[in-house]
């Protein structure tokens, strides 16, 4: 139940992070095109997993708690965009660069392709 309530609790941290951020992104370019908040997140993110994530690979410093309390609750919370990065990273550190690419390009062609089928299995149109 621990582990559980760990990362119930960092993801709940996280999503209310995110909300903030991007009400501040939006208040400050708010008539942009472009959707920067989102943007803004998941740069955010990435880079922060990046730094724990060698922090935890350099020093041993995280223990399992902490690592479901801050990568999976907290940054899973705040974007799982990081959780892609984090892991594409790992697969170009092995050397795995077919397996990586795979995992980019379906991530976002598929992920595109479900955003579609949900939205038009509504019955919703564009």
């Amino acid at each position: 139940m621990k582990p559980l309530l760990l990362v119930a609790l960092g993801g709940a941290l996280g999503s209310v992070t995110r909300y903030l951020f991007s009400i501040w992104v939006v208040a400050r370019w708010g008539d942009w095109r472009f959707p920067a908040a989102t943007f803004l997140i998941n740069l955010a993110g990435c880079l922060v997993i990046g730094f724990l994530s060698g922090i935890s690979v350099k020093q041993a410093e995280f223990s399992t708690p902490a690592r479901l309390f801050l990568f999976t609750g907290l940054l899973g919370g705040f974007t799982t965009f990081s959780a892609f990065g984090l892991e594409t990273f790992q697969l170009l550190r092995r050397g795995e660069f077919l397996v990586a690419g795979a995992y980019v390009v379906l991530s976002i062609l598929v992920g595109l392709l479900a955003v579609w089928a949900g939205f038009s299995g509504v019955g919703a149109r564009s």
